[in-house]
């Protein structure tokens, strides 16, 4: 089977991690690591959870995306990729649409976009629920990026699977379809 990157996408709190999660759980399917300036927090290791980087060993990867938040920097490296396609045919990674579009265009075929879309009071219920801070909640789906990852961006548009994901146990059969999808090419 050739190798697939399966580019997980969408606005915050529409399910991302979650799917990520599954795709392990399920099919043996790891994310690949990305790679951050700032500190572990307890419980998270190296090599395990990111490639936590200094700022200036971050900056030798070639990013296929990258953003600052908070004053650090967050990146999916060709690196990690390439490393991960060493021990499996098929991973995940979650990015933003910029990511995703980035993704596709770098890789074509290859790259497996799913792009899961929820409504807003959806989003906003997701994110209050894991214990997001009324505050940033309120900045976070206030800021472009966020209104910006609420729809499928024009590149994407029919080289994408749409899921709209109220519901987890029909959007794991949607995933289930696109997975099963892959074993045949």
């Amino acid at each position: 089977m050739d190798k697939k990157i399966i580019v997980i996408t969408g606005a915050s709190g529409t399910g991302k991690t979650t799917i990520s999660q599954y795709l392990k759980e399920k099919y043996n399917i790891p994310p690949v690591l990305t790679h951050t300036t700032r500190a572990p927090r307890a419980g998270e290791a190296d090599g395990v959870d990111y490639h936590f980087e200094t700022d200036e060993t971050f900056f030798k990867n070639h990013y296929l995306e990258q953003v600052e938040y908070s004053g650090f920097h967050y990146g999916s490296s060709e690196e990690s990729l390439e490393q991960t396609w060493k021990m499996v045919n098929v991973a995940s990674i979650v990015v933003d649409t910029a990511g995703a579009i980035s993704y596709k265009k770098k890789y074509g075929d290859t790259a497996i976009v799913i792009f899961l879309e929820v409504d807003i009071d959806t989003v906003a219920q997701r994110m209050h629920g894991r214990g997001d801070d009324p505050k940033r909640l309120s900045k976070r789906i206030n800021s472009d990026e966020f209104k910006r990852d609420l729809k499928i961006p024009d590149e994407l548009k029919g080289k994408s699977y749409e899921i709209v994901n109220k519901d987890i146990e029909m959007t794991e059969k949607k995933v289930d379809k696109v997975v099963n999808n892959l074993k045949f090419k």
